[in-house]
């Protein structure tokens, strides 16, 4: 039977344990396993190489995007680090323009140090994306919606122009997880996660993934250097995540659904600038969205009238939402993301992030009045 990927999420990690039956599955903490008396080892060897807990999440990360095998990482940014190290001196890797600085920052002030050749360039404007393509050109990394202005890229164009150029697109598929976008089927070859966001989804637990459309060479490497070097998701982060993907559906669904109410009364607010939500008819990138995303995701930003000290003192009287990093938990969050960012951010002084929780959206929208208009 094919089954929706609303009911393979509801139901992920839960097979009957053969041992006891248990529907929850257990944590193996083990770091070591036994061999038999001949002095062979069985699947699991030592956890670094092979733990069953994170071998389940595993299957179900890469069941859910469509992918033919997936790796956990112990986080989002140690799986973006990991699709670096495939490379070798002298590749080019292109970014978007708008993209999470952590990954900028990654690529452009530490892996150029080793030889990598890193650029950027506004996906929005294919013909610009096709002029930066160079012979050296391995890696095209694709962010959609990006962070935080919520730009939106054809990732099927993208991935055309990727492969005809002899190079392997990367999606992070992080604010959209695949019950919204799958990327494999638009033609990405791998996906990268943050899991600690909306996977996760409870602000508890620190992890990434990246699920790959086929088992070629991009796979090989991540599963070995993952297990050379050890940077693997423990087994309690594993089964937190497990435990996450299951009430996904319902978390985003009521997320997206008022993030874009949120989105909407925003934009006629006397003290909004503009609003970022593809969920817009008015966002530039809606048609693409509409295509390729089947809701439009719990996070929105959007410019505030006035100042960064005006964008922040928004945020300083707010009740509701959380000053605080990160996304995708069941807690609303808010903040200035030029702050964070530093000095050379692209990302417009007055503009604030927000990541919409699971709270009663009257209440959210009375919050942002009153921090709007005090």
């Amino acid at each position: 039977m094919t089954w929706n990927l609303d009911t393979i999420l509801a139901r992920t990690g839960t097979e009957p344990d053969p041992e006891t039956g248990a529907l929850a599955p257990p944590i193996h903490t083990a770091t070591t396993y036994a061999r038999n008396a001949d002095g062979q080892s069985g699947e699991f060897v030592y956890s670094r190489l092979g733990n069953p807990t994170r071998k389940r999440l595993e299957q179900a990360l890469a069941e859910s995007e469509g992918g033919a095998g997936a790796v956990a990482l112990s986080s989002g940014m140690t799986a973006a680090m990991t699709v670096c190290q495939s490379l070798s001196p002298g590749d080019h890797v292109l970014l978007p323009h708008d993209i999470y600085f952590g990954v900028r920052t990654l690529l452009m002030d530490h892996f150029t140090r080793w030889g990598l050749r890193v650029s950027d360039v506004d996906q929005r404007d294919l013909e610009a994306v096709a002029k930066a393509i160079t012979p050296e050109t391995r890696l095209v990394w694709t962010e959609t919606p990006s962070n935080p202005q919520l730009n939106i890229t054809d990732i099927q164009a993208m991935a055309d122009i990727a492969h005809q150029a002899g190079a392997a697109l990367v999606v992070d598929n992080t604010w959209a997880t695949p019950l919204i976008t799958r990327p494999i089927e638009l033609g990405a070859d791998i996906v990268l996660h943050s899991v600690t966001k909306y996977l996760g989804g409870h602000s508890d637990v620190l992890g990434g993934a990246l699920v790959f459309a086929r088992q070629d060479s991009w796979y090989e490497h991540a599963v070995n250097l993952a297990g050379e070097g050890g940077a693997v998701l423990d087994p309690f982060g594993s089964w937190l995540v497990l435990r996450g993907m299951r009430s996904l559906g319902p978390r985003l669904r009521q997320q997206s659904a008022a993030a874009l109410e949120i989105a909407r009364w925003l934009e006629s607010h006397a003290r909004i600038e503009s609003v970022n939500y593809p969920g817009l008819h008015s966002h530039p990138g809606h048609s693409v969205a509409a295509e390729q995303m089947t809701l439009f995701g719990g996070m929105l930003s959007f410019c505030v009238k006035g100042s960064a000290d005006e964008a922040l003192e928004v945020v300083r009287r707010s009740q509701l939402f959380a000053n605080a990093t990160s996304l995708g938990g069941t807690e609303s969050l808010m903040e200035h993301r030029a702050l964070i960012e530093g000095p050379d951010t692209p990302t417009p002084q007055n503009l604030l992030r927000v990541s919409v929780g699971l709270e009663y959206v009257d209440d959210l929208k009375v919050d942002l009045d009153q921090a709007l208009t005090a």
